[in-house]
């Protein structure tokens, strides 16, 4: 019986075999563009390049309004001064996924490619910083190592103190802080990367304090000793949660070390990190792995 379903001749019907071979390019554009919808985005611009009917579907408004945060007007208009109007979604995600700069380029926001997740970093001259303007205390050195291309180097001091504030409107979830930094100065040697730690000292005497408090009375204070010399660390500060994603959270952040017992010195502050808690979990592994194989 199978082999006589399997004969069956489909001319009785008015098909034969040519007719029955569709392609992708036959595919409704809306019916490709649904399917696309519940891909990430890196995926969704590889299958693009399929033919011409997945690139035009790929760039439907609906596909890219679900991959972007749902503060990306505020982010373009309050903080980038750019219009929304007249911008494809597509474009939007594009320009949001680069990093971005605003309050005179002392910060940067920009979104993971993969997931649409806020990013948000202050630069070491976008905080306050005690005795940053006598230079022999402070400097701030160039270096390729900074997304800002500039951190402040202490050379040694009694009092440590950095300050810094920011006002966002985030996306409502759970967010993480970091201070990234660094003992030692880096300098390159022949093309090789190579650290000076002439001034790294004390800081294995008292641990640094780091404080997160928000306008919305959330509050968290870690403490740790620092031996990273050579390697850039995410120092995790504290988390804390936006509900109401409609109005402006009040975040300030400090880095101290107020002991006047003993100096310390040899430290880079490069910046301070904001991000959703996942890709936080990330950071912060890859930071560990780091170590490990130093």
């Amino acid at each position: 019986m199978g082999a006589s379903a399997s004969s069956l001749d489909t001319t009785q019907y008015g098909l034969n075999n040519r007719s029955l071979k569709f392609k992708l390019e036959d595919i409704p554009e809306a019916c490709i563009a649904l399917v696309l919808s519940y891909f990430d985005p890196p995926d969704i611009c590889k299958l693009a390049r399929i033919n011409w009917a997945f690139h035009a579907a790929s760039s439907a408004d609906f596909i890219w309004e679900s991959k972007l945060p749902s503060n990306y007007r505020y982010i373009l208009e309050e903080l980038l001064g750019s219009s929304v109007a007249g911008m494809r979604k597509k474009d939007i995600f594009a320009k949001l996924s680069g990093p971005n700069s605003f309050d005179s380029g002392k910060k940067e926001i920009w979104i993971d490619k993969n997931n649409g997740g806020v990013f948000l970093a202050i630069c070491s001259k976008g905080m306050t910083i005690t005795g940053i303007d006598d230079r022999r205390y402070w400097n701030h050195i160039s270096t390729e190592e900074s997304r800002f291309q500039t951190v402040a180097y202490l050379q040694q001091m009694w009092w440590l103190e950095v300050d810094g504030d920011l006002e966002f409107q985030f996306p409502a979830g759970t967010y993480s802080l970091f201070f990234r930094l660094q003992l030692g100065r880096v300098t390159k040697r022949l093309g090789r990367r190579v650290c000076n730690s002439d001034h790294v000292h004390g800081w294995d005497v008292k641990p640094v304090q780091f404080q997160l408090t928000t306008s919305n009375g959330q509050r968290a204070i870690s403490r740790c000793y620092l031996d990273n010399v050579g390697i850039w660390i995410h120092h995790h500060v504290g988390d804390f949660v936006v509900e109401d994603p409609t109005i402006v959270t009040k975040l300030k952040f400090s880095l101290t070390q107020i002991d006047c017992t003993h100096t310390k010195g040899g430290l880079c502050v490069d910046s301070v990190f904001v991000c959703p808690i996942s890709l936080g979990k990330e950071l912060r592994s890859f930071d560990s792995l780091i170590v490990m194989t130093k």
